[in-house]
């Protein structure tokens, strides 16, 4: 069987060589970190994924997945994935310079008809320049985009059972190739150019986007005419034309960077054709003000923050992640420590190696802990362990019997009946 190779080895590379190794196939996983290639070999992998360290391990086991840092170890791979997490500027603008260098480094190494497909995420048009500088080197070697699809907390499965697989390629031969070997999952292969692959991700991406801000809009105006936004999102996913999996579920907004990048990317082409396209720039500012109005209805249920004690539980952008990058519960939470709460926080998976700056609220280790003297709880990720938790004990630790469930996933009925008054979004 062929082998495959993975360069980059964050959360969508460690996922790729999983998957590809679990389906069989001998996978070599390449990235520059040294540190990192030795904790991969060691069954470690660099983020909390669920069954992403045991399938790991399964394989280094099995001797059909490795992890290197030396370039020439990809030189007999017919396929490489090119998988780096693209990384995102404070303005959620893509920073490329790790994809250029990717592929600037292995095409020195590739073996005559080589495949680089690009995973990590593409500003419309840039797979055709990294087409050009990969084929500089040598005109056999080729390059499609097959953008990721994955789900933090369910990446394994979203890889290996998709809904159906994006790919762009610039010639029938390359496509051919790619299909045959995209055989091996479960999913239609949807054929393209280069550019309306990567045009595919960001219309996704920006139409979830847009789902996100438009919920949260609904929901502000539920709130306003005392209507409730579940009974209004059911009804509104019963029209066929909207359907049962609309993304379609108010907060605090999205986070995490994967999103708002799409955005802008459409922005900027729109900004630089001098278009009229003004809905993505719109919704990513729309985004960016949620957590403003998230901290506004703290205060509105709560009064004056200065000096409250607030419990915070759930820091990762979503459940299943241990990643704390771009995440928009710290946005909220230094906005309330701006206005003078103090803020003691827990979460069960996050890796709080990642906070670069000092940190400015207190971290505990269990619930219990975080509820302990303060005058309400502040739900920011729906970690499902929130859900079963033994809210009637936890009460009894708290100044005040409160919660703000921002996700509007506890039970109300159970909490009210604990003696806890609950508040929540758009109802």
């Amino acid at each position: 069987m062929n082998k495959i190779g993975v360069f980059g080895l964050w959360h969508l590379g460690s996922v790729l060589t999983a998957s590809w190794a679990k389906l069989g196939y001998h996978v070599i996983g390449f990235d520059f970190d040294s540190e990192k290639i030795a904790k991969l070999n060691a069954g470690i992998p660099p983020i909390y994924e669920p069954n992403l360290e045991f399938t790991i391990k399964e394989n280094l086991s099995n001797k059909i997945i490795a992890y290197t840092n030396n370039l020439s170890d990809l030189s007999d791979c017919e396929f490489v994935f090119l998988a780096y997490d693209t990384p995102v500027r404070d303005d959620d603008s893509s920073d490329t310079d790790i994809l250029v260098k990717s592929i600037t480094e292995m095409k020195t190494v590739l073996k005559d008809g080589t495949i680089v497909i690009i995973s990590s995420q593409s500003p419309v048009g840039f797979c055709s320049e990294l087409r050009m500088i990969l084929r500089e080197q040598n005109s056999t070697l080729e390059l499609a985009y097959s953008p990721e699809n994955l789900r933090l907390g369910e990446a394994i499965h979203c890889y290996l059972e998709p809904d159906r697989i994006i790919l762009g390629t610039a010639n029938k031969n390359t496509e051919e190739r790619c299909i045959k070997l995209f055989g091996n999952i479960k999913g239609e292969v949807l054929s393209m150019s280069l550019e309306s692959a990567e045009m595919v991700k960001h219309g996704i991406n920006s139409f979830l986007a847009t789902s996100i801000v438009f919920a949260n809009h609904i929901a502000d105006l539920c709130e306003i005419k005392k209507a409730s936004i579940d009974d209004v999102m059911r009804g509104m996913k019963s029209d066929p034309r909207i359907g049962m999996k609309a993304y379609l579920a108010p907060g605090i907004g999205f986070s995490g960077g994967t999103l708002g990048r799409d955005l802008k990317v459409l922005e900027k082409i729109n900004v630089e054709s001098k278009g009229f396209a003004t809905l993505f720039g719109s919704i990513h500012q729309y985004n960016n003000e949620r957590k403003k109005s998230i901290v506004a209805k703290v205060e509105k249920y709560f009064g004056a923050l200065n000096g409250k004690s607030i419990g915070v539980c759930g820091l990762t952008y979503k459940p299943g992640t241990s990643t704390l990058r771009r995440s928009l519960p710290i946005e909220i939470i230094d906005l309330l420590i701006d206005k003078g709460g103090k803020i003691q926080v827990y979460d069960p998976k996050a890796d709080y190696s990642e906070l670069t700056e000092d940190v400015k609220f207190i971290i505990k280790k269990s619930i219990a802990e975080v509820a302990e003297g303060v005058d309400f709880i502040l739900i920011l990720t729906d970690w499902p362990e929130f859900k079963t938790f033994d809210w009637k004990t936890i009460g009894k630790l708290m100044k005040n019997q409160i919660i703000f469930d921002t996700k509007n996933f506890l039970i109300k009925g159970e909490l009210i009946q604990s003696g806890f008054k609950y508040y929540s979004i758009g109802r």
